[in-house]
């Protein structure tokens, strides 16, 4: 089941691609936090979405919200990925899928590929006291988020 508007965020600890250290949803405590599920590094619409987050990442910080990129994909592309898009922003590993099975946005089947499972395209928006506070979930893969909708949703938390 799907977290829903006013649940608490669920908690997790995954790799940062950046560093290969763990972080954690704890570790943003006390700021509001996006929550950018996306399907696979390198391909095209996570791409473009990452990026748009990665040009919009100045008005989030104004707004004190910290942008977190998460997929299945394995450090290391990630990495590569976020290295080769400018990605300013935490992009972090869900290799064995806990973020996304806590969430409820497991993706089976992906792009396919028979038992690939990935994220969901996704956006949960949580606030400084640790609830989200808004969501959007892709009907397709190739559906990116309403990108001023999850600045407003943000804007919204004061």
């Amino acid at each position: 089941m799907t977290v829903a508007v006013g649940d608490t965020a669920p908690g997790f600890t995954l790799t940062n691609s950046a560093d290969n250290q763990p972080a954690s949803l704890s570790d943003y405590a006390g700021k509001n936090v996006v929550l950018a599920f996306f399907p696979a590094a390198f391909s095209g619409v996570c791409q473009t979405e990452l990026c748009t987050f990665r040009d919009s990442l100045a008005s989030f910080e104004s707004l004190d919200a910290q942008v977190l990129g998460i997929s299945v994909d394995p450090p290391m592309a990630q990495k590569a990925f976020a290295d080769q898009n400018g990605v300013n922003f935490p992009v972090l590993s869900d290799l064995h899928h806990d973020a996304i099975k806590a969430y409820g946005v497991e993706f089976g089947n992906f792009a396919g590929v028979d038992g690939y499972t990935a994220a969901q395209r996704s956006v949960f928006v949580i606030g400084k006291d640790g609830k989200v506070s808004w969501r959007w979930l892709a009907d397709s893969p190739g559906n990116e988020p309403p990108y001023a909708d999850v600045e407003a949703a943000v804007q919204a938390l004061g």
